[in-house]
């Protein structure tokens, strides 16, 4: 793949729930290394855009493209679905998603959790995926809880696990969909510190977030969704900083983020 070319690309993206359109003609890159911030009010398509960047939702119209292969679609409108499933299955398996609600499996141990996809969908060898798995405990702090279950965790020490499971899939991408939402404040530190400290190893990620702050701190671009459209998009400091529109200066004052 030339350096240059996306890791991920949207061209004029439109979705619609039935009449009800979500995403009205959406276009981002998300360069190698580069941290992208979606940020806007409840409903303006921000998750929806992150789910058919990961193909969890089928879009009516236009392109994506994973590191410069467009995705092949069949069908038209409410009707379009990708046409190649082991395409669907390598391009999901290099974006890792990490949700709002953690996802974890319930009856799986934390270190069990973080095995679980590489062992089945990538099948790779068991002893160097625990190897892997413990490293990436670790690395968000939570090594010691190897072997407890999900429910002995804080929500802060879930998410963290759940950052873990995406990592260990060495993924090309990590999507983060409102990653600090369902967390007290104290316990969003635990995660918007390990989010910037991936932040500072150049990995490349995409995260939908009404923290402000966390945008502002660790995006290399930022882009404002407004019922379905771009409503601005630029660097953190002027889109923070000297935003051009009235929408933007308006969410920003209401998120108390000026």
């Amino acid at each position: 793949m030339d350096p240059e070319t996306p890791v991920i690309q949207i061209n004029d993206l439109h979705k619609a729930y039935g009449a009800l359109e979500v995403l009205k003609g959406v276009s981002l890159n998300a360069p190698k290394g580069n941290v992208i911030s979606l940020i806007g009010s409840s409903g303006s398509g921000k998750s929806t855009l992150l789910r058919c960047c990961n193909l969890l939702e089928d879009s009516q119209q236009g392109d994506i493209l994973f590191k410069g292969e467009p995705v092949t679609w069949k069908g038209s409108h409410h009707g379009r679905r990708p046409s190649d499933p082991k395409q669907v299955l390598r391009i999901r398996t290099n974006l890792s998603m990490v949700f709002q609600q953690f996802n974890l499996w319930s009856h799986m141990t934390i270190l069990q959790n973080v095995m679980e996809a590489p062992l089945t969908v990538l099948g790779r060898d068991r002893a160097e995926v625990e190897q892997a798995a413990r490293g990436y405990l670790d690395k968000v702090g939570i090594g010691d809880k190897c072997d407890v279950y999900p429910a002995q965790l804080s929500g802060g020490q879930q998410q963290r696990a759940a950052i873990a499971r995406g990592l260990c899939m060495e993924p090309e991408a990590l999507l983060f969909d409102e990653p600090t939402s369902a967390l007290d404040p104290e316990l969003e530190q635990e995660v918007v510190r390990v989010i910037k400290d991936l932040a500072t190893e150049g990995r490349t990620m995409l995260i939908v977030t009404h923290d402000m702050k966390l945008a502002a701190d660790v995006s290399d671009h930022v882009i404002f969704l407004h019922q379905g459209l771009i409503e601005e998009q630029g660097p953190p400091d002027r889109l923070f900083g000297a935003p051009t529109s009235e929408r933007l200066r308006g969410f920003l004052s209401a998120t108390h983020a000026t």
